[in-house]
């Protein structure tokens, strides 16, 4: 009989820079009432959960504590940030073998009746999301990944500075894999329903390509950037976890660009990527199809083939 679901606790499976940080930023939130905690190392587990209990009087009442897979199946969201950590000068990509094999000693840990979503955080992200999704037998809609959540986000920042205008009215997405081969949707970016290249011009911008191209260069190259000054990354990727949690623990139906199984669209099937969706109390509800140019389509299908030839390479 499978268990049934406590729609106000999350489990954060990894302690490291990135669980941890989440799961500060999910105490936070007001969104769970109880969060537990695992790491192959229980004592990091138990100082992490220590540590984060803390701060409850300054936010709601929360029961915070280390635990074991037998605490975690009623969990509303098991968040998974395990892996190891990307090191300087090294791809998001290169990482994918030892993760993909320390998601085999998890997954299968997770009972197979699970009733709740897997948000997969550790990178890579889409790889290790469709490695899930294989290992756990779970259904797409609930074994989601972060995506390009925090790209987006990214990607927002620099349009805001650039534009001197609130970052959220800016509306556009980055797709594709989270890493390299991501591409920025030009296309479809607009400033509160205002096209891209208009709203530049209102702003006295007129060098729309070079702008692009430097802009979407930042963004795809920023984590480097911050691994190289301080080795992790780990206060932007919280808060988009917080992000996605919000729109699955309140049901909100939000459009984000979590990794997700495709099934042709952009002529593209059997991987999982990183494209627009309705999240919510199920996961992915259903994909948005947003409008890309011959360009942009061809690169996401490049980015597909990387992220497929990658999945065969280690056997998924």
């Amino acid at each position: 009989m499978s268990c049934e679901i406590n729609e106000r606790k999350v489990a954060v499976i990894g302690c490291g820079f990135v669980g941890s940080a989440s799961a500060f930023a999910l105490m936070q939130s007001g969104l769970f009432s109880e969060m537990v905690l695992l790491d192959a190392n229980q004592d990091k587990a138990e100082g992490e959960a220590m540590d984060i209990s803390h701060g409850v009087p300054f936010s709601k009442p929360m029961k915070i504590y280390a635990g074991t897979y037998d605490d975690i199946n009623d969990a509303a969201i098991i968040v998974i940030t395990a892996g190891a950590a990307q090191k300087p000068g090294e791809t998001r990509l290169d990482l994918v073998q030892k993760n993909v094999n320390i998601f085999k000693s998890i997954i299968p840990q997770i009972k197979p009746d699970y009733q709740g979503i897997l948000l997969i955080v550790a990178n890579p992200v889409d790889i290790l999301t469709y490695a899930a999704l294989k290992l756990s037998g779970l259904p797409e809609n609930r074994v989601i990944g972060s995506g390009t959540v925090l790209d987006t986000a990214r990607l927002k920042s620099r349009l805001s500075e650039h534009l001197a205008v609130d970052s959220r009215c800016v509306h556009s997405f980055i797709i594709g894999e989270h890493g390299d081969s991501e591409i920025a949707a030009w296309s479809s970016t607009n400033v509160s329903g205002v096209p891209l290249d208009d709203f530049c011009e209102m702003r006295q911008h007129f060098e729309h390509e070079e702008a692009r191209e430097a802009i979407a260069k930042d963004v795809r190259e920023s984590a480097y950037e911050i691994i190289a000054k301080k080795n992790a990354t780990y206060y932007g990727i919280a808060m988009a976890v917080k992000r996605i949690c919000e729109t699955i623990a309140r049901d909100e139906k939000s459009i984000l660009p979590v990794s997700n199984m495709m099934h042709g669209a952009y002529d593209i099937d059997g991987i999982v990527l990183s494209m627009p969706a309705i999240v919510g109390r199920d996961g992915v509800e259903t994909q948005i199809p947003i409008s890309l140019n011959e360009k942009e389509k061809a690169a996401l299908q490049a980015s597909a083939k990387i992220l497929k030839e990658t999945a065969e390479s280690v056997g998924l």
